[in-house]
């Protein structure tokens, strides 16, 4: 869906809370799900990579820097925002691209929301585990300071952080989770950074499960791949998004 929209921000009420929102570009819809869980909304360095194709939609997560602090914080919660967002911008379907958390947040509503979601970009997700090797891995990149960050305008939500995260270990505990996963027609572009201290097995696992994913690994680049490496992830949203 084309939208002749160059750049706006608002705010909108959204399923009982008030949401920073952001618009720009034009072409095909793109929502921008930030990470955390936590955290405002950071990514406009990636819509702007991808403003000559499409119509970027960017928000603060309720909780997060311009947004109300509107509990619960929970992923159900995140994907009735996101899908009641879609309702009021009044698009029919969208492509998700999630970083991080958000990521995960992008493929469990694409679970709930298959005919709505034309495609999903995954950020350095963390795939659907919760592995203890995995944990202490990241902890030791993390206090070894590997980690480039960029900056954030607004503090994170440390119990919006809580909630999310313990949510989302309840979710990836569903008995059915993987088939739901391997039965998931929609077309995926899973991006990690080589250096990112976060392990990618797991992405790389979910993604040969899925009938339409594809993997890809940017080298030399870190878990926010733009800040080091954005022509080279600028070249695989394009190739991505211009195929719809």
């Amino acid at each position: 869906m084309k939208i002749s929209l160059i750049h706006k921000e608002y705010f909108l009420q959204v399923n009982g809370a008030t949401l920073w929102v952001a618009e720009q570009g034009l072409g095909l819809a793109v929502v921008l799900v930030s990470g955390g869980p936590g955290c405002c909304d950071y990514l406009e360095p990636v819509a702007s990579l991808i403003n000559d194709i499409a119509h970027t939609i960017r928000f603060d997560p309720r909780g997060c820097g311009r947004s109300s602090l509107t509990p619960p914080y929970d992923l159900q919660t995140a994907i009735a925002d996101l899908d009641e967002l879609r309702i009021q911008l009044k698009l029919e379907q969208w492509v998700l691209l999630g970083h991080s958390w958000g990521a995960n947040v992008a493929i469990a509503y694409a679970l709930s929301h298959p005919t709505c979601t034309r495609g999903v970009i995954y950020l350095c997700g963390t795939g659907l585990q919760n592995d203890q090797d995995w944990k202490d891995a990241y902890r030791k990149g993390r206090d070894a300071g590997r980690e480039q960050m960029p900056e954030f305008a607004y503090p994170p939500n440390l119990e919006v952080n809580e909630v999310g995260n313990r949510s989302w270990k309840a979710f990836i505990k569903q008995p059915t989770l993987w088939k739901q996963v391997s039965m998931l027609a929609v077309p995926i572009l899973a991006v990690v950074g080589s250096e990112d201290i976060r392990p990618s097995w797991p992405v790389e696992q979910m993604a040969h499960l899925m009938p339409e994913a594809q993997f890809e690994r940017i080298e030399g680049a870190g878990h926010y791949l733009w800040l080091t490496h954005s022509s080279q992830l600028s070249s695989l949203l394009h190739h991505f998004l211009e195929n719809f």
